[in-house]
């Protein structure tokens, strides 16, 4: 893979490192921070970040004034900058820096064979163990627009300064220093209004008893807030000891989420590679009125080239193929706590607003209907009403399977609802007589009109017990239109609406093993396993079902995986099938994957007519695709944009 093709799919890969250190030998330190910067390019970085003071040692104390040491820092710069020519990555090294007789705390930027820029320190601690005022000044000083000569070079310098990767346009770099982050109005947000996507911090903080936590949540936090990546370089134990003690703490993070972090207390070079995705920030400040709101402050952008790596670029980021199901067990556990504590209280509001005692819907035996089952369970409980007023209706058709029928039957008792049984067989021949229908024509009309006399059953059922029903379609469905238009398409309340089938799975798993026993338990794991189907085909000659969903409109895993990169990321299709080849290799192929993508980029804009007319239904997760709240989109647009792409020839 070439660097280029991550750099087109947003992806920028940085590390930070915590060199070894001499104190106050400028020289040493420079030779290390070279050392570990071509460590770091030979692993694909392309931009590498130093703590802060990282020429000298931060904890130089006096020595700050010593006219050795700043000349032979700003020297060492100099050469450094040299380096970064064929070096194939940017480098952010600290240093102290004389301008105009002040003394400041600085992180250059070196880029291109050259220094692009240096940005002074702006909040200078002075409490503590911190004597910062003592030795420089803060860069609240600057007026705007300054440069500063080093090595017969004119340099821009100040806090008005950002760092724009000229082919990569995503890539707009700012730069704070330790303490920055920690006031209550941080550089890094000035920056990232500005247009900053990529926040790096210059540090050296020191260890106390919690404060490692602290700092993580700080980092990962101010991503979110920035919605920007989120570099942090920490100086490490070979500062001085005398009163503090410092760890190497380094944190890469992206909007909210932690990427990695580094190992605390080495004595040697410690480096934290990662990769951010810049076209994913991109988006979310498109889409995010509050960010786009904010008149942007004044900055200077200064250029540089993104160089190609010393070693062959690589995707480093796990893809997970479950974008919407948490890996980590616990927290995968917490998920569908909250998701059924959102699903049932969005439904016991309803039943409150109309003052209704009864609800109807329609069990299959799949998983969709269970789900909705077990959500009316939960919030008649939660409402204290007798679990009678739960009218499940199963509608046995031509393609009913035994195992699906009785799961269905046997499910209503053990929860103790109202079941009723009204087969359609009947209502379906006449309905097809009526219409001219051959009567062995198993056709899409043959099916739609099962759905639909499905449908009319409910809502009449509905009114017959003084109730409404309740939908059981789920958002991957709506997503391919994977439903019959004034038929299940349509309900008076649509609980399921906001999650997505492989969640789906989960959620009536996590409820078998969580909150049942016995033969519920054993009634719930079987419908887990059985393989979805519309069942309106008659069955083969054995019984089984002669529809699989997933061998019709493909698998839903790689379809909850399009889902979400398309809408929740913005992401163009040629990204989305990049992303997909690494996380479903060993399980889909890339022919596979592309079919099933253009299949569901089709079907995607073709049925948005039937998520225009969808019923209400609570918003779950950060995708739903209610033409009210979240998705707005013509009903007669085209893919052909789409598809193009995906398919350029």
């Amino acid at each position: 893979m070439s660097a280029n093709t991550l750099l087109e799919h947003g992806f920028l890969t940085l590390a930070t490192i915590t060199p070894e250190l001499r104190l106050a030998d400028v020289a040493a330190n420079a030779s290390r921070i070279k050392s570990a910067a071509q460590h770091a390019a030979s692993e694909g970085a392309s931009l590498v970040v130093f703590p802060e003071l990282s020429l000298t040692g931060y904890t130089c104390a006096d020595l700050f004034y010593q006219e050795a040491l700043l000349r032979t820092a700003q020297e060492s710069l100099a050469e450094l900058a040299a380096f970064t020519r064929d070096l194939g990555a940017a480098l952010v090294v600290g240093l102290p820096l004389a301008v105009q007789g002040r003394l400041y705390n600085t992180a250059a930027f070196l880029a291109n064979g050259r220094i692009t820029g240096i940005v002074p320190k702006t909040h200078l601690p002075n409490t503590g163990e911190f004597y910062e005022q003592r030795w420089f000044s803060s860069g609240k000083l600057c007026t705007g627009g300054e440069t500063v000569s080093i090595g017969g070079q004119q340099v821009a310098f100040g806090t008005d300064l950002l760092f724009q990767a000229e082919n990569m346009p995503e890539c707009v770099i700012g730069l704070e220093i330790c303490e920055d982050l920690w006031a209550a109005e941080q550089p890094s947000a000035r920056q990232a209004l500005a247009g900053a996507t990529l926040l790096c911090n210059t540090s050296a903080g020191n260890e106390l008893l919690g404060k490692s936590n602290y700092r993580r949540e700080l980092v990962v936090q101010q991503s979110a807030r920035c919605l920007a990546a989120y570099a942090y370089a920490n100086s490490g134990p070979n500062e001085s000891s005398t009163d503090v003690v410092f760890s190497g703490h380094g944190i890469i993070a992206q909007n909210g989420h932690l990427l990695a972090e580094s190992e605390r207390f080495s004595f040697e070079e410690t480096m934290l590679i990662s990769q951010v995705d810049l076209h994913r920030l991109q988006h979310e400040r498109r889409i995010n009125s509050t960010w786009f709101g904010t008149p942007p402050p004044p900055f200077r952008r200064i250029p540089f080239h993104i160089a190609s790596p010393a070693a062959p670029a690589r995707l480093r980021r796990r893809i997970t193929p479950t974008p919407f199901i948490p890996a980590d067990p616990a927290r995968r556990d917490e998920h569908c706590r909250e998701i059924f504590t959102i699903q049932s209280a969005s439904l016991a509001r309803r039943l409150r607003h109309l003052g209704a005692r009864s609800v109807t819907l329609g069990i299959s035996g799949g998983l969709d209907s269970t789900l909705a089952l077990l959500i009316c369970v939960e919030a008649f409980n939660r409402l204290g009403l007798g679990l009678a007023g739960i009218n499940a209706v199963t509608m046995p058709g031509p393609g009913t399977s035994a195992r699906t029928r009785n799961n269905a039957k046997r499910l209503c008792q053990q929860l103790g609802v109202t079941v009723r049984e009204t087969p359609i067989h009947t209502a379906l021949e006449q309905h097809l007589r009526d219409i001219e229908h051959p009567p062995a024509q198993y056709d899409l009309t043959y099916e739609n009109a099962q759905a639909r006399e499905r449908t009319q059953i409910l809502m009449d059922i509905a009114g017959q017990t003084g109730g409404f029903v309740v939908g059981t379609g789920d958002l991957s469905e709506a997503a391919l239109g994977w439903s019959t238009f004034n038929g299940d398409h349509i309900s008076m309340y649509h609980v399921n609406i906001g999650v997505p089938k492989t969640l789906v799975r989960h959620l009536v798993t996590w409820a078998s093993h969580t909150r049942y026993r016995g033969e519920t338990q054993i009634v719930l794991d079987d419908i887990c396993a059985t393989p979805i189907s519309p069942e309106l085909l008659p069955a083969t000659p054995d019984g089984a079902p002669a529809q699989e969903t997933e061998r019709i409109i493909g698998p839903y895993d790689l379809h909850d995986f399009f889902l979400y990169h398309l809408v929740r990321e913005g992401s163009r299709p040629r990204k989305i099938l990049f992303l997909a080849e690494h996380a479903f290799a060993g399980k889909h192929d890339a022919t596979a994957i592309r079919h099933w993508l253009r299949l569901f980029l089709k079907r995607f804009f073709a049925q948005q007519y039937k998520r225009s007319t969808m019923p209400d239904g609570p918003k779950i997760g950060s995708v739903a695709l209610s033409p009210r709240s979240d998705w707005r989109m013509p009903s007669d647009a085209t893919a052909d944009l789409w598809l193009r792409e995906l398919d350029p020839a």
